[in-house]
């Protein structure tokens, strides 16, 4: 029997307005990729992401455009030839990991080699916003163990301080979505590690952050736009302490494996992180953040709605995916 594959794009409403430096958002998009062989089926989350030039339509009709070669049985190794890193390959190797393990019977946390499992820590993410509402959004979470912050705007040392004040037993992660520049970085990161700030995410545009490889990193310095593949580090040593992986960015969980071994081995520490989707979305990116310095895989947590069955999140402990969600 052949394979067969079906894509569909879904919208799931984000609780209230989800706000970064680079503008605001009340839904998820998504696109979801399901990939049926033998009676088994298997499925992947992509969320398309505008500042790298993706559309749902674009997404969806990239994916479509592989039909034909996932038909004849396309494997993950091929799929990294056959297609860009992006949201649509991501679907697709997410689609083929659950695939796969539901037609052998091998879990793909066995096959990554991370069992046993075990809940996670998760940041929980506060959207951008005036200093007093920043530190509302802080003290309403301050019994979190790890806040992810987003900022980059004119006013980030009152938002770090409103922050900091407002959750102090929390760790938190600053994320600048490459909103600051070569005149406000130094005086920043010097503020941030005076406000005990635990790790600050692409402070500069990508491409734009060679200031980084001179200044010095009184916090560590986290690339995000800058890094998509393993093939991006090399050229990142000396000017990030770490990398934050995302499935989304990757290109899926085959890429992203590589990606995170690489970065081991030329000493970055790693983050996982993702872009905001459902629990189908986060579930192979938590079985990726067992060994992760830094976990960020609250999307679901923003949602007002989540698939069923989802990931089951206590407070900011995210457990493994159920094999009925993924993998």
């Amino acid at each position: 029997m052949a394979r067969v594959i079906s894509v569909e794009m879904e919208r799931f409403p984000i609780a209230g307005t989800f706000t970064i430096s680079r503008g605001s958002k009340t839904e998820a998009e998504v696109v979801t990729v399901t990939i049926t062989d033998g009676g088994r089926s298997g499925r992947g989350e992509c969320v398309p992401y505008k500042r790298y030039g993706e559309t749902m339509e674009g997404v969806r009709a990239a994916i479509e455009a592989m039909r034909d070669p996932i038909i004849a049985g396309i494997d993950r190794t091929a799929l990294l030839a056959a297609m860009p890193a992006g949201a649509a390959r991501n679907a697709i190797d997410c689609a083929l990991w659950d695939l796969e393990a539901k037609l052998t019977g091998t879990p793909v946390a066995a096959a990554i080699g991370v069992l046993p499992t075990r809940p996670l820590e998760t940041a929980y993410t506060l959207s951008l916003a005036e200093p007093e509402a920043m530190a509302a959004q802080a003290r309403a979470n301050a019994m979190r163990p790890l806040l992810k912050v987003k900022i980059g705007g004119d006013n980030d040392m009152a938002r770090i301080r409103a922050v900091t004040e407002a959750a102090p037993e929390s760790r938190i992660v600053l994320d600048a979505n490459e909103g600051w520049t070569d005149e406000t970085v130094e005086a920043n990161l010097a503020f941030a590690a005076q406000h005990g700030i635990a790790l600050v995410e692409q402070p500069l545009p990508a491409g734009q952050d060679e200031i980084l490889r001179r200044i010095a990193h009184p916090v560590p310095v986290c690339a995000d736009e800058s890094v998509h593949a393993a093939k991006d580090l090399d050229a990142l040593v000396g000017l990030y302490d770490a990398v934050n992986i995302k499935l989304d960015k990757s290109g899926g969980l085959t890429e992203a494996l590589k990606l995170r071994d690489r970065a081991r081995d030329l000493g970055f520490g790693i983050m996982v992180g993702c872009m905001v989707g459902t629990s189908l979305a986060m579930a192979p990116a938590v079985l990726l953040a067992h060994d992760a310095d830094f976990v960020d895989l609250d999307g679901p947590l923003l949602l007002t709605r989540d698939r069923e069955p989802g990931l089951v999140y206590r407070g900011s402990l995210v457990s493994p995916p159920d094999s009925v969600l993924w993998g």
